[in-house]
């Protein structure tokens, strides 16, 4: 498949700040308050809040990402203080280490967008999971997957990506290097780029849950339509 050329598969994938997201924040708050009202003179909020964390990644949160068994390079973001007129922390994601790293050992770039509270995010890393003897022989060859762990409820303007190049909110980011789904941010989305220019080697259909094939999967990473 030429670069620049559009996939041509059905977009699925959940929208930032959709309902999970909410859900999610309605049960860490009740379940703060079920634990402060237990022991409310031994437990400071932020230990009850550290102990919902803890509920909660037991439940599932903890293991959202790509599969251990695809070595992929993790990236936490960098979290920002909120603007001064209550502007929303900016979430940074930095993929300068992986584009040095992937031109060290002559690979492309895979670039996986999650969200820890994102069911579509859940169901395509479960994809990879099941059919991993098939797939990772593929990816190994080719590309260093990175893996950004974000949340549903991260707006458009406070995702930040940067990229030896660019550096710049998700939408302008988008823009810069002439991805054409710059006009809503939704969970999963996988970006394939050149590890020297930074620039998409073929664009991609909004939400990476539409991979739900190995064959499906398997175009992608050939660059094939």
């Amino acid at each position: 498949m030429k670069p620049g050329a559009a996939a041509r598969f059905p977009a699925h994938g959940s929208l930032r700040g959709g309902l999970p997201g909410r859900v999610t924040w309605l049960m860490t708050r009740l379940m703060t308050r079920l634990v402060q009202g237990l022991r409310p003179w031994l437990l400071p909020w932020w230990l009850a809040s550290l102990l919902v964390a803890s509920l909660l990644g037991m439940g599932g949160l903890a293991r959202a990402g790509l599969p251990a068994a695809y070595d992929a390079l993790v990236v936490e973001p960098r979290i920002g203080s909120p603007g001064p007129n209550g502007q929303p922390a900016a979430w940074e994601f930095d993929l300068r280490p992986a584009q040095q790293r992937a031109r060290r050992e002559g690979r492309r770039l895979y670039v996986y967008l999650g969200a820890g509270d994102c069911a579509y995010c859940r169901r395509y890393e479960a994809f990879l999971a099941a059919h991993a003897a098939e797939l990772l022989p593929h990816f190994r060859a080719q590309y260093l997957l990175v893996d950004l762990r974000s949340q549903l409820s991260v707006l458009e303007r406070q995702l930040v990506l940067r990229t030896e190049a660019v550096h710049a909110p998700y939408a302008d980011f988008q823009r810069s290097i002439g991805d054409q789904r710059a006009r809503l941010l939704v969970y999963p989305s996988v970006w394939l780029l050149d590890a020297h220019s930074g620039l998409p080697l073929m664009q991609m259909p909004a939400g990476a849950g539409t991979f739900q094939t190995v064959p499906e999967q398997l175009e992608i990473l050939r660059l094939e339509q």
